[in-house]
């Protein structure tokens, strides 16, 4: 019998396929004397060759989906599984203390673990520890007779259902396979849910159980359009999702239709939609979908693809690319956002009770100045190419903006006088994502080039409320008077200095909230690259005067998310 869910809508789109549990199974077990140790030994040493085996399968099938580079991790996996120390030291446990395989592994491969990771002044040994956890996990799969699940061995259509997904999940998901996703937890500005959309992957999250009820290779239908899944769905609710997913695509083929247009109101004003990207391999979204420029380049997953530190060259190569291909229309750079939920394992950062209010973002970057400077001679190396602006994250103060100027300045200074092109029309902006700098935007906008407000932090800052945590997710309310508020004094705030304002948080393909943003005056909308024509659509049946009228009753007469929310779908038809 059908099973139905409700989640959050988290990426556009409908699908039909068999479940694939992205689920860490249970290893856990009890340590035993043995009898007969040799025969313990040859339980290890098939559950070697088992891991060696699928290692090889696994290496393979990323080489071929992710490229030569992604798939080297796994050479260094078999290299633990060959290394006589690692392996004959599990022998002589199990020799000499009698204990069975399992225990004999664990406690090896925790005296490596903590061996690599207390090398604190050697970054690449200390990234062994996570590889010596990853093939001791196999081993004790095959031990214990249980299955690992692995994305990169998904040969045929599923859907991914898990607890959660992180950023690296997410980058691994093969379309051609991968038909959607369900999770357990997280919102719609998760980092999993906004990767989804890049790689148009439709998407349902926050929905408590799945997990728990989806079985592997059961059928289960997805709507990332309502947030609706069902479980081992019938005949009759198969043909429903096929038939809602025939009239979205006819609805996207509607929208291609605009890919060449400008992005132009009703009464004739017109306003950038750019689109936001997470690597290169983004830019095919873009163009497709026609996108004005790039108003977010989240520099981060270089770093977060990388087993090491990417070198200037390997980042001048990737930047000059975006500014080439999108050249003449703007690219918006975002510099290193680590920290929070997004980690780099050859950066070690200090555990911190609150991340996502520690240490992170433009705070990395002014303390490793070394790791900053790379990547800004690299921005000012490709800004040759294209029409380049840079902006930093997680901006609290104007000092930390002066401080990060004047690292700019000195490294632009120091490639000219080496003879080095430099373009001399780089804007530098920030994004406005924390209360404090939203309050003095007014302040900020005599000294920043632009604004790129930031709206996934911002509302979770300002809501105090865990844009993850679907328990709260009720708290992200982008229509409530409170952001609107601040949103409308960042916009006022840089038309006051002659500067622009873009918004590059999900907010701004949000179709209710675009509405809002032009009566506020918004110049610049970035998203998804799949929201861009949707958006453009919208924009052609509103008029910019009837849009601020509404606006105002918004920020001065509603006092709710959902009031403001209703005023939209009332005056738009929505």
């Amino acid at each position: 019998m059908a099973e139905h869910l409700k989640g959050i809508a988290a990426s556009d789109g409908i699908a039909t396929a068999k479940a694939y549990l992205l689920v860490q199974p249970d290893l856990s077990f009890d340590k035993k004397t043995v009898d007969d140790p040799s025969k313990e030994i040859n339980r290890l040493k098939q559950a070697l060759d088992q891991s060696n085996d699928e290692l090889k399968v696994i290496r393979a099938k990323a080489a071929e989906s992710l490229g030569e580079e992604e798939a080297q991790v796994f050479d260094a996996h078999m290299m633990i599984l060959a290394d006589p120390d690692f392996t004959g030291q599990i022998e002589s446990k199990i020799k000499d203390e009698k204990v069975n395989a399992e225990q004999a592994v664990k406690e090896v491969s925790e005296f490596f673990i903590q061996t690599f990771e207390g090398m604190t002044d050697n970054p690449y040994m200390q990234e062994r520890a996570a590889d010596v956890r990853d093939v001791t996990k196999r081993i004790m799969a095959h031990l214990l007779g249980r299955t690992l699940p692995n994305p990169a061995l998904i040969d045929e259509e599923v859907i991914i259902v898990a607890h959660d997904l992180t950023p690296s999940d997410t980058a691994q998901l093969n379309k051609k396979y991968v038909k959607a996703f369900v999770t357990d937890i997280g919102g719609r500005t998760a980092h999993s849910a906004i990767m989804a959309r890049s790689l148009e992957i439709p998407a349902v999250v926050g929905t408590d159980d799945v997990t728990k009820k989806a079985k592997n290779g059961q059928l289960i239908s997805v709507d990332g359009l309502t947030g609706e899944v069902v479980i081992d769905p019938s005949t009759d609710e198969v043909a429903k999702f096929k038939q809602a997913a025939e009239a979205f695509a006819k609805q996207k083929a509607e929208w291609a239709q605009l890919k060449t247009a400008k992005s132009v109101t009703a009464d004739g004003k017109h306003f950038d939609v750019a689109a936001n990207i997470g690597t290169p391999k983004d830019l095919d979204g873009v163009l497709a979908n026609g996108a004005e420029g790039i108003g977010l380049y989240r520099t981060e997953f270089l770093y977060m693809d990388s087993s090491e530190l990417p070198t200037e060259d390997d980042q001048f190569e990737a930047y000059k690319k975006v500014l080439e291909t999108m050249n003449p229309k703007p690219v918006v750079v975002r510099t290193m956002d680590i920290g929070g939920d997004k980690h780099l394992p050859y950066l070690p950062l200090p555990q911190e009770q609150n991340p996502f209010l520690g240490y992170r973002a433009i705070r990395i970057s002014l303390d490793r100045q070394d790791i900053f400077r790379t990547q800004l001679r690299a921005l000012l190396r490709a800004s040759a190419f294209g029409n380049l602006r840079i902006m930093f994250p997680m901006i609290a103060t104007i000092s930390e903006f002066k401080q990060a100027k004047q690292i700019f300045t000195e490294e632009k200074d120091k490639l000219v006088k080496d003879g080095v092109k430099v373009s001399d029309n780089i804007q530098l902006g920030i994004m406005i994502e924390i209360p404090a700098a939203a309050v003095l935007a007014d302040q900020f906008a005599k000294y920043v080039d632009f604004f790129s407000i930031g709206t996934n932090d911002l509302i979770q800052y300002s809501m105090a409320a865990d844009r993850g945590n679907e328990h709260v997710s009720y708290l992200y309310q982008p229509y409530n008077p409170s952001i609107l508020r601040l949103v409308k004094h960042v916009i006022d705030s840089a038309h006051k200095e002659g500067k622009w304002a873009g918004m590059c948080g999900e907010a701004a393909g949000d179709p209710i909230m675009v509405p809002l943003l032009l009566g506020m005056g918004l110049d610049e909308y970035s998203m998804s690259a799949t929201s861009v024509l949707k958006v453009r659509s919208l924009m052609k049946r509103l008029s910019t005067e009837d849009m601020a009228k509404m606006a105002d009753v918004a920020l001065n007469e509603n006092i709710s998310n959902d009031e403001n929310a209703d005023l939209v779908k009332k005056t738009t038809g929505q």
